[in-house]
Parts: C-alpha cells; sequence; structure tokens
C-alpha cells in the first residue's frame, strides 16, 4: 500500500515504515504529524484518486528531526566591473517516520 501525499508544495509517494524529508513542519520530538492533503491512495486491489484531494484519508507520522539540506548557490554576474552577487541557502528540513496510511470508508 502506498499513498502520494502533498507537503511544502512538492509531492512524495510514501508507504508505511519509509523515512522521508520534507520542508520544516512545526512539530516537536517524538511527536506525531498528521499529513492529511492526500492526492491518491494505492492498497494493491483498488486505487483512489483525489478531485485534487481524498477526503477522510491522512497519513499518520512520527517527527524524527529537524535537519539541514544541501546548501544551493545563487550566483549573478553581469559584464560590469564588481557587478556579482553570491548567496548560499539551506533550507531546514523535517525527517518524519511513516507509520500508517488511514482512510475512512463511505457508508
Amino acid at each position: 500500500m502506498y499513498a502520494i501525499i502533498r507537503s511544502g508544495g512538492k509531492q512524495y509517494k510514501v508507504r508505511e515504515g519509509d523515512i522521508l524529508e520534507v520542508e520544516k513542519l512545526d512539530a516537536g520530538q517524538g511527536k506525531e504529524v498528521i499529513l492529511d492533503e492526500v492526492l491518491l491512495i494505492n492498497d494493491d486491489k483498488d486505487v483512489i484518486v483525489g478531485q485534487p484531494l481524498i477526503k477522510r484519508a491522512k497519513v499518520v507520522c512520527e517527527f524524527l528531526e529537524e535537519t539541514k539540506g544541501k546548501k544551493v548557490i545563487a550566483f549573478k554576474y553581469r559584464r560590469r566591473k564588481d557587478s556579482k552577487t553570491k548567496r548560499g541557502h539551506r533550507q531546514i528540513l523535517t525527517k518524519l517516520k511513516v507509520k500508517k496510511i488511514e482512510v475512512k470508508k463511505e457508508n
């Protein structure tokens, strides 16, 4: 069983037990994080596609740690004397472990 979720403007394919890094989320060490922007769920016999999101579906994750991503360099250069800019950026990431994917069935 897997799900495709949206977090921080990006999409991730997750399974139970996976560890993923998403953009910074406000949570504390050992807390549960619920990601409710689920776009698709595949449970080997049935595929549920959202329009654009699936109602009554969520992915429950455990907060592991906060880290920094790779450094990205933004270098701007123009052909003038001393006309250059160098800027670095490291995105703060949240590392999550997927506990379970839940879907409540319609009555």
